[in-house]
């Protein structure tokens, strides 16, 4: 495994604070399917995205795939870049927390 894999599983892990079963919990709230972007009525990009998330958290490392580290790749940039459009008020109930949740990460978590 290259150094770029070993670094990039590391950072989802940090990245990505929910586990398995409050990612999947969250998800199954109306907040979580209120926010992201979707074709027609179909589910979020985000919503979606949090469901394999949950799948990858339960992954053996070495059961990882090139797909399973690109979106490893992916989350870990949806993050940092939605971290950094932090707004001014009420964060717990904003749609930018919603949706970083979605995304595995609870940006409430200490």
């Amino acid at each position: 495994m290259s150094q770029d894999v070993k670094s990039a599983i590391a950072e989802f892990h940090q990245v990505v604070n929910m586990t398995p079963k409050e990612l999947d919990s969250w998800l199954e709230t109306e907040e979580s399917q209120a926010v992201g972007q979707k074709k027609d009525d179909d589910e979020s990009t985000g919503h979606k995205s949090g469901r394999r998330i949950i799948e990858l958290l339960q992954k053996k490392e070495d059961e990882y795939t090139d797909d399973d580290i690109s979106h490893m790749k992916k989350v870990i940039s949806y993050v940092h870049r939605h971290s950094a459009q932090k707004p001014s008020h009420d964060i717990e109930t904003s749609r930018w927390c919603y949706s970083l949740k979605n995304w595995g990460h609870d940006p409430l978590k200490k």
